[in-house]
């Protein structure tokens, strides 16, 4: 039982993104779980889980924190990674079971990609709640000089068109997303 190489650094990389709780779910020995958890740096670790336990621990984890994605890989792991929010199963060394249960597949078994991943996804949703903001404030806007008669209708639709390009050019900034430097 020997950790993958460099988990240690994804998990810091993914508790500098803030993610406070990194638990390890295992069905080996307690006292070989604890050992690798303080050697990668994981924060809790339930060992010599079957798994109808890996399940009944997502599912309490879920009520205690929300949001719960479990990473896993084999047969074992298939019924707490169809529970959890968000199932991400190792591709290559994966079980054909763990990989149909997932709602995401790592192909190249590489954890790296996971912080920029979590990154990206949190990017998405900061320009998703900015481009509806953009998008609400324009109409509400436009309604109402439209409705006082402060704006033409014809001026009023180039204003909403105009704001539709500034929400898709917000939207391309997610192209040049990477994770800041002070993770790499």
């Amino acid at each position: 039982d020997v950790p993958r190489p460099r988990v240690a650094a994804v998990l810091a990389q993914l508790r500098n993104l803030g993610l406070k709780h990194l638990i390890m779910l295992t069905g080996d020995n307690r006292k070989v779980a604890q050992q690798i958890a303080q050697e990668i740096g994981v924060t809790d670790v339930e060992a010599e889980l079957l798994p109808e336990d890996k399940l009944a621990t997502i599912k309490r984890l879920q009520k205690e924190y929300g949001a719960v994605a479990m990473i896993g890989d084999g047969v074992n792991d298939a019924p707490a990674l169809a529970t959890s929010t968000v199932g991400i199963a190792m591709g290559g060394a994966g079980t054909a079971v763990a990989l149909e249960t997932a709602d995401v597949a790592l192909m190249a078994d590489d954890l790296g990609k996971l912080p920029f991943a979590v990154g990206l996804s949190r990017a998405s949703r900061a320009i998703i709640q900015q481009n509806l903001a953009i998008s609400l404030g324009v109409i509400v806007l436009l309604i109402i000089t439209s409705v006082l008669g402060l704006v033409q209708l014809s001026w009023a639709v180039v204003a909403h068109e105009g704001s539709t390009v500034l929400v898709a050019m917000n939207a391309l900034r997610l192209l040049g997303y990477g994770l800041p430097k002070t993770l790499d």
